[in-house]
């Protein structure tokens, strides 16, 4: 089986041994998705997946100067993380930049340290090599569109998804846009993370 992991700037085919077309949030772990990085977190620190092993974690790939869908994002993962029954711990969530030339160490602090976003997420950041190289682990696309009359300059066209990887670093399920409002996340979360 085959699954199409679309982006703006072009697909991805992955082939897949879960899922299909009665996929629910538990049969969505595709053993080809994630993989090792290195890359420099808010406070100016080198990390790799090493950092967030041991524990589950949501990883999202957008950027700060993302105008809507990337706080829009962040803001529902909040919410879903809120909805979580009383037994169910929120995983680490991670901000991948795809922008490594905005989002310094520096401009990613301000930006998670947002009241609106998961208290516990972490920005990260990299090279143009690194970025590209975690975003081909995820299967992400991404693409730099000049927009010359804003004052941005420029926008960047990306995956938008959430992967949630498992203690051990294995891609457990992942949201699409059509799935991930916040009540259908807590409760695929509730059913994945309970203890």
């Amino acid at each position: 089986m085959t699954a199409l992991v679309a982006a703006c700037s072009g697909e991805q085919r992955v082939e897949t041994s879960a899922g299909g077309a009665t996929a629910t949030c538990t049969t969505r772990a595709y053993e080809e998705i994630g993989g090792p990085f290195t890359l420099t977190n808010q406070d100016g620190e080198r990390v790799t997946e090493e950092e967030f092993k041991g524990e589950p974690t949501l990883i999202y790939f957008g950027f700060t100067y993302c105008p809507d869908i990337c706080p829009g994002t962040l803001v529902g993962i909040r919410n879903a993380y809120e909805a979580l029954p009383d037994d169910v711990e929120p995983p680490q969530t991670l901000l991948i930049s795809v922008d490594p030339e905005r989002d310094t160490p520096e401009a990613l602090a301000k930006y998670v340290s947002s009241n609106a976003f998961p208290d516990n997420l972490v920005g990260l950041t990299g090279s143009a090599e690194e970025i590209a190289s975690v975003a081909d682990e995820f299967f992400v696309g991404y693409d730099r569109i000049e927009t010359p009359e804003s004052a941005a300059e420029y926008t960047m066209d990306h995956t938008s998804l959430l992967y949630l990887m498992d203690e051990d670093w294995k891609l457990k399920t992942f949201f699409a846009e059509g799935d991930s409002n916040p009540d259908d996340m807590a409760t695929c979360l509730g059913q994945l993370l309970k203890s």
